[in-house]
């Protein structure tokens, strides 16, 4: 696998196609992309806050000749690190899927802008939203969802300036609706968040099978660059380690579910040595949730309400064990 420098800010792909990586990946910082062709632009995503999508903007106008006028912008999903920056860029033509806009319209963002004050009355799950979003994070101004304007269902294709962008729908997966960005003249790929690299995905909405296929799918399309929705600029060696994971959580569960073990000692017992230097470990108790509601638990409104939580519990005990393990060293 070969990863690109894990460097902040605009990378050049090369003819007219740029990623915008925003390091260390994890909860909220999301990557996207700029695409500029005979006049026209296309951006990729938006991200976390007004702030941070101003700042990108700043920096490919600084970058890149053409990058003045945001033309079209996709949303790839219906996560608020990227779309929450759509404010910035409303005149344009935002484009997404049908399942996507229903998503993002549903969307409250005062969840987000009040975790400051409401987190310590929330337990365990509002003290691990704060940490990983509430305080790294500007929310102020995302007063509105804006929402896309263009929508599609599964396919469509984009002429911008001379380029041709191919989007597939390849959900339900991470969420109910995840589109991916291809440019088959110059075989780069933008994955949204169907493709972490070396970072625990999270799978809201699966099946399972649909993200497995989804990763055979990049694979099959030989892109020379994929820009993942979290971590560096990369090639389908990472799409392949991320199928290998699903691959390996989705027997790991299983087993566990057919034992009668309930999902949260499950995520605890699962060996995740093979992917000990992914940031975000606590993600596995998500998916090991998700994976358990396709086989058919039923949960409750508590404990879905209490996912976060189960997370934080997660994060909490890993950290006491690591802190273990070096003191015992």
């Amino acid at each position: 696998m070969s990863n690109w420098p894990f460097t902040q800010g605009v990378h050049d792909i090369g003819n007219g196609v740029y990623g915008y990586v925003q390091p260390d990946g994890t909860w909220g910082w999301s990557n996207a992309g700029l695409i500029v062709s005979e006049g026209q632009t296309l951006l990729i995503d938006t991200l976390m806050s007004i702030p941070l999508t101003r700042d990108m903007l700043d920096q490919f106008r600084a970058r890149v000749a053409g990058a003045a006028k945001i033309d079209r912008v996709l949303n790839t999903h219906a996560n608020p690190d990227h779309f929450f920056g759509n404010e910035v860029v409303a005149d344009a033509e935002i484009i997404a899927t049908e399942k996507t806009r229903q998503d993002m319209a549903e969307f409250d963002p005062a969840m987000l802008r009040n975790l400051k004050e409401n987190h310590a009355r929330m337990g365990v799950a509002g003290e691990f939203l704060y940490e990983t979003m509430g305080r790294k994070f500007d929310f102020a101004g995302v007063d509105r969802v804006v929402l896309p304007t263009q929508v599609f269902d599964r396919s469509m294709t984009l002429i911008v300036g001379g380029k041709t962008i191919e989007l597939a729908d390849l959900g339900p997966a991470h969420t109910a609706s995840d589109t991916i960005a291809w440019l088959p003249d110059e075989r780069v790929v933008f994955t949204g968040d169907l493709l972490f690299n070396e970072g625990h995905p999270i799978m809201w909405a699966g099946p399972v099978e649909n993200w497995i296929a989804a990763c055979q799918h990049i694979i099959d399309l030989d892109p020379e660059v994929v820009v993942p929705g979290h971590g560096p600029i990369t090639d389908t060696g990472a799409v392949a380690n991320m199928k290998a994971y699903f691959e390996y959580i989705r027997d790991e569960a299983r087993r566990r579910w057919e034992a009668g073990m309930d999902f949260e000692s499950a995520a605890s017992d699962i060996a995740m040595t093979e992917f000990r230097g992914w940031s975000d470990p606590e993600r596995i108790v998500a998916n090991v949730f998700s994976l358990y509601r396709q086989w058919g638990t039923q949960f409750t409104p508590e404990q879905q309400r209490d996912l976060f939580g189960a997370m934080g519990r997660y994060h909490k005990e890993s950290a006491a064990h690591a802190e273990t393990c070096a003191h015992d060293h």
